[in-house]
């Protein structure tokens, strides 16, 4: 069992002088505290061991610093690949036609379902289907007949509501 108040004590009468370092090497207030969070719970993970050091703030310093150090790595990193490979596209919102086939989509069967997105958004072969989905290549081409068919009498019934509504 860990020495609670002796951990407790270290922290009551490090904290400050820990934020204030690492607040230092940051500039960044939120990351000057979770970094030095971050550093206290692995102080307090290996307790039993670091509260028998010369020095156990000189320890968690150390950690807390590195801590703040690969953040501070990771961020460049990120900010260097953004300006290598520039802003991501931008992907336009859905537009209603989509919304209406993934409506209708989730009406079908989840077999039905499973045939169709597999044989035309992955491009799949019909044999392809019927071993990814362990059904004879019969049964698939017959999910894939009846889907159409009902996704033909889901999409026509809401283009007759639109039209009805207009």
């Amino acid at each position: 069992m860990p020495d609670v108040e002796g951990f407790d004590e270290f922290y009551r009468g490090s904290r400050q002088r820990l934020l204030g370092f690492v607040y230092v090497l940051t500039g960044n207030l939120a990351e000057a505290q979770d970094a030095v969070q971050e550093a206290y719970i692995r102080t307090w993970q290996r307790w039993s061991t670091v509260s028998g050091y010369d020095d156990p703030e000189a320890w968690t310093r150390v950690v807390a610093s590195r801590i703040a150090v690969s953040r501070w790595r990771s961020l460049r990193s990120r900010a260097r690949a953004y300006l290598r490979h520039g802003a991501p596209e931008s992907i336009p919102a859905p537009g209603t036609d989509t919304v209406e086939v993934v409506a209708a989509l989730r009406r079908l069967p989840e077999e039905q379902r499973t045939a169709i997105a597999l044989y035309y958004l992955l491009g799949m072969p019909v044999a392809e289907v019927a071993r990814q989905t362990d059904a004879p290549v019969g049964t698939v081409k017959a999910r894939l007949s009846r889907g159409r068919t009902a996704l033909a009498r889901l999409l026509a019934v809401s283009d007759l509501e639109e039209a009805a509504d207009a």
